[in-house]
């Protein structure tokens, strides 16, 4: 059994952009696949997740996701003191 590969959405971009030009040459998916070295399951949900996507759209959607990450984890945490600060309210001392 082969080891997953994870990819970068600069990755996929730039193999979207070679199955594009693979298939305007006359290739089929399997060749397409075959050639790039990835499943035809793959290369169907890539371009259904990244469709036409440029690499610069591609590394901004990268630097997107880590900000959103970011992001709720600070939410996260702000939440959780916010629960804190209502238990020691509730709290009698």
């Amino acid at each position: 059994m082969g080891k997953f590969k994870k990819h970068t959405p600069e990755q996929i971009a730039e193999r979207l952009e070679k199955a594009s030009k693979l298939s305007e040459a006359g290739k089929t998916n399997a060749e397409i696949c075959r050639e790039l070295q990835i499943s035809e399951a793959t290369l169907s949900r890539w371009r259904r997740e990244y469709g036409e996507m440029s690499r610069a759209a591609a590394r901004e959607l990268t630097a997107l996701r880590k900000e959103n990450d970011r992001l709720k984890r600070l939410l996260a945490g702000a939440e959780l003191e916010k629960a804190a600060y209502k238990d020691l309210a509730k709290a009698k001392f």
